[in-house]
């Protein structure tokens, strides 16, 4: 092969690897997509623990929680609701209410974090003996490569929190109990 030759080839080598490492560089990245549940019950008919995921209702037993209402203006748990929520202090989260089907069973969030992360919660209750059971699974999107580590352990918190919710419901749902004077 004629050393020109051998040039126009070794040339043409090194761009087509430029071009591909470039092509690399500028292909779409892999969000972080996480998909984590957990199980409780909730010592309460399902009738009286339903109402208790709406997002207004949930400031009883859920420390902490309280929800900025965007719509409707006065907080009601309806299908439908947009109310926001402090993260940390330095960002806000919007939520949207998707599902509030209390004859389904059914309760359903979305929320996005901009630039950090969209979520969505979604709740299936089912009566029980003894109960509702409450089966609540957690989606979770990056936004961005720097968010990555962030939607992981939220992930893994996600995971943990099946007995924090249900310590903190049927508190909550004991104190009722009590105040109605039930056993």
């Amino acid at each position: 092969m004629s050393s020109s030759l051998h040039r126009v080839c070794l040339f043409a080598a090194l761009w087509g690897i430029t071009m591909h490492v470039a092509n690399a560089a500028q292909a779409p990245r892999q969000p972080i997509h996480t998909s984590e549940q957990f199980t409780f019950v909730a010592n309460g008919a399902l009738a009286e623990v339903f109402p208790l995921f709406g997002a207004d209702r949930e400031r009883v037993w859920a420390p902490g929680w309280n929800p900025r209402f965007v719509w409707p203006m006065n907080p009601a748990d309806r299908e439908g609701m947009v109310f926001e929520v402090p993260h940390h202090g330095k960002r806000t989260a919007t939520w949207v209410n998707t599902v509030f089907d209390q004859a389904a069973g059914r309760v359903q969030y979305v929320y996005v974090l901009p630039e950090v992360v969209s979520t969505v919660i979604t709740l299936n209750l089912q009566a029980v003996r003894g109960g509702t059971q409450v089966i609540v699974r957690y989606e979770r999107t990056s936004l961005s490569a720097e968010a990555d580590t962030v939607v992981k352990a939220m992930a893994e918190q996600d995971r943990a929190a099946g007995p924090e919710w249900g310590s903190q419901i049927n508190a909550y749902l004991a104190g009722v109990h009590r105040a109605q004077g039930a056993p």
